[in-house]
């Protein structure tokens, strides 16, 4: 089956040659092609260029006369994999109350431990199904979802399983992350050497013996897990062929990079609070910076420093937490504009950020987030629009008209 777009307004993250990963000043470059056509094949693109070059047919031709097609979001941290909801909380931090301060009543992660350890398998892969189904409407393409609001062994199974079930019956690239070190279980919260040894005892063994994750995480945060406790975790996950992508500098910075970045880690993420010593190791490194900015708008905490990530000559990756307790939001769209006009990066950057950079940080370069010959053809048709600057210029308006994943319209 081949389908032919014509009449593109703009090809949006053209690369001729397949790259990992754009960095510092590179960011600020993003390849179109102005009046284009795009060609698949099945599941994959095989040749675009401008239209005055256009010499073959296709089975299905689409017009987008006045429409901009640029690849599919690829939101390289989520946690989709949740029970319920903390809407109260939400009012509890209207009322006054810190983030930390409803932790500490009971409320944060183990409030969706208690609710996920609650529900059946079968009714977590119902409510996780709908919201991933509206984010691939929101146009991602590629996701990682990650465990860790099991805290228990069963319940860190439970959610790894439904994973693996998404990952199944939904025809879209989705990586798996065990989070088991999200937080500390009330029941061990005076025997944390406890905890740690259950992970990497019996957790990490039982994941492996499935095959449920490829990456390993821990929140490494002041109250959560040291840089001591992460270390451990991270080499005990490494024995099993997990890659390390750590949440980091949330709050504080403790040398969460620097422990990640020692198990070359292929993301350290948040990164909401940065000194000189973080930029300076993470310029050393193959790890990729990722950025949460709706997490910092919904929680009203700092921005990651992007200026001075991309000044600093590396990376930025952007993606959006989705979560029940700090994000719950998995708009790819939203994140972009954020990013601009919170952040101060370039649509250009934030674009790269969302896509090329997004792969690199699930390990799937060589498959989505550009427009490139022989990946997957899992991309966002616009609505006719003046420019890219529109998508985070109107931020609260749908400017998507379609979504093709793996060469079909969803």
């Amino acid at each position: 089956m081949t389908t032919l777009l014509i009449n593109i307004k703009e090809l949006i993250q053209v690369r001729d040659h397949s790259i990992k990963k754009v960095s510092g000043n590179e960011m600020k470059i993003l390849p179109t092609i102005k009046n284009a056509f795009l060609l698949l094949k099945d599941d994959r693109i095989v040749d675009f260029g401008p239209m005055n070059e256009l010499s073959v047919s296709a089975d299905e031709t689409v017009d987008c006369t006045g429409k901009m097609i640029l690849p599919a979001w690829c939101d390289s941290h989520t946690h989709i994999v949740y029970a319920g909801n903390r809407e109260q909380e939400f009012v509890d931090r209207i009322n006054g109350l810190s983030y930390e301060e409803i932790a500490n009543n009971g409320g944060g992660i183990l409030n969706s431990a208690k609710k996920l350890q609650e529900t059946s398998e079968e009714e977590l892969y119902k409510q996780s199904s709908v919201r991933l189904e509206e984010v691939m409407k929101q146009g991602t393409g590629a996701v990682e979802i990650k465990s860790g609001y099991g805290l228990t062994v069963d319940a860190e199974l439970k959610m790894l399983r439904v994973i693996k079930k998404l990952r199944e019956n939904y025809n879209l690239p989705i990586k798996a992350t065990f989070l088991g070190a999200h937080a500390f279980p009330s029941e061990y919260k005076n025997n944390k050497e406890g905890y740690i040894n259950l992970i990497i005892n019996e957790m990490l063994p039982k994941i492996a013996s499935e095959n449920l994750a490829e990456f390993i995480d821990a929140f490494c945060e002041t109250g959560y897990f040291s840089v001591e406790d992460t270390d451990r975790i991270l080499s005990a996950g490494k024995q099993y062929g997990l890659t390390p992508k750590v949440h980091v500098n949330q709050f504080t910075t403790i040398g969460g990079v620097q422990v990640s970045v020692k198990h070359d880690a292929l993301s350290v993420d948040h990164l909401e609070v940065m000194n000189a010593d973080d930029i300076e190791t993470l310029k050393g490194s193959e790890t990729m910076p990722v950025a949460l900015p709706s997490c910092s708008y919904f929680l009203s905490i700092p921005y990651t420093p992007a200026r001075d990530i991309i000044n600093a000559g590396l990376p930025l990756a952007l993606a959006t937490d989705f979560n029940p307790g700090s994000t719950p939001s998995g708009n790819m769209n939203f994140v972009v504009a954020t990013a601009c006009i919170k952040m101060k990066m370039t649509p250009e950057e934030a674009i790269n950020a969302a896509t090329i950079n997004g792969a690199y940080a699930m390990n799937l370069s060589d498959e989505v987030g550009s427009i490139t010959k022989g990946k997957k053809a899992n991309f966002i048709i616009t609505k006719e629009i003046l420019s890219y600057g529109a998508i985070p210029y109107n931020f609260g308006s749908i400017l998507i008209d379609s979504v093709f994943i793996n060469g079909k319209a969803i």
